[in-house]
């Protein structure tokens, strides 16, 4: 694959703040997840800040010790048209370290009550090193199409 991205796009029956609002909740991650990897957040507070880091308990069955946590680190925060985060962890010292991929959502209103959602998996500043380890993307490109689903249940669900 020669691209470093992938990108679904899907129209939600819901108003741009309101699918924000869901993105910006931590505590809605895991029903919005396409692969099933998140299991729950690790910290509940809404996302307000660029610079903020939320941390998700994982789980994969590839994963050396099966459950982990990735700790996030929001990118952008513009509400309620854009939010992306980097996705790293955390050493045993405190550091944060990410590996160079991020999640992105822009979100484009079609009206009153239409949004226009688009969700980017950007691997493009993974290090050589990681992408020996890691195959990108780490999962099918209709994870990408089942989480706008699952976002757009979970907002007319609110």
């Amino acid at each position: 694959m020669d691209q470093e991205n992938l990108s679904a796009t899907l129209i939600v029956a819901a108003p741009a703040a309101k699918v924000f609002a869901v993105l910006a909740d931590p505590t809605t991650h895991a029903a919005i997840d396409g692969t099933g990897w998140i299991q729950e957040p690790a910290d509940r507070a809404p996302l307000t800040e660029a610079g903020q880091v939320f941390r998700m308990d994982m789980h994969h069955a590839k994963h050396p010790d099966g459950d982990y946590q990735v700790a996030n680190k929001v990118q952008v925060l513009d509400p309620p048209r854009a939010i992306s985060w980097l996705t790293g962890q955390e050493k045993e010292d405190g550091r944060l370290e990410f590996a160079g991929w991020f999640w992105r959502y822009d979100l484009a209103p079609l009206g009153p009550s239409e949004t226009e959602v688009t969700l980017t998996y950007d691997w493009s500043a993974v290090p050589p090193p990681v992408r020996e380890r890691i195959q990108f993307p780490p999962f099918d490109p209709e994870h990408l199409t089942n989480s706008l689903q699952h976002l757009a249940e979970l907002v007319s669900g609110r």
